[in-house]
């Protein structure tokens, strides 16, 4: 699939530049998410934004405004004990889903930072949801 080529094209990309790509994220805060199919059982990866959020990472389950969430988003709540790439370090994390008013300002600041964010919510009549990823350990090299 395309989808699939260009996802791993990113993380080749990752990390051979130390958290780093070009084009259209060029610049922009990137983690590699570590997931196991919710169905399948299988290992599964994913290059995508991220906001800093203290010790926490917080991703966008937008899917470019699709009307359903990514597969990634349901391999998370099947097994929210896992693992993210952020640089040249894996660091251990639990996935817990945002809600309410903290959901929402965390989303809309997201918006006002990459306005494509703002697009992908209009796009869509769901609420997209924003999952904080909680380190568990210290942070460890990537071989």
């Amino acid at each position: 699939m395309a989808s699939d080529d260009f996802n791993e094209r990113n993380i080749a990309e990752f990390r051979a530049n130390h958290g780093r790509v070009g084009g259209n994220f060029e610049g922009a805060p990137l983690l590699i998410l570590h997931t196991v199919g919710a169905k399948s059982g299988e290992p599964r990866t994913n290059i995508m934004m991220y906001q800093a959020d203290g010790d926490r990472y917080l991703v966008f389950a937008s899917y470019a405004g699709a009307d359903k969430n990514p597969a990634w988003y349901w391999n998370l709540k099947a097994n929210p004990d896992t693992r993210i790439e952020v640089g040249d370090d894996i660091i251990d994390v639990h996935a817990t889903e945002l809600e309410g008013d903290e959901r929402d300002q965390k989303y809309a600041l997201q918006a006002e930072r990459y306005p494509g964010f703002a697009d992908y919510e209009a796009k869509t009549s769901r609420v997209i949801p924003v999952v904080a990823l909680t380190p568990t350990g210290p942070p460890q090299p990537r071989d």
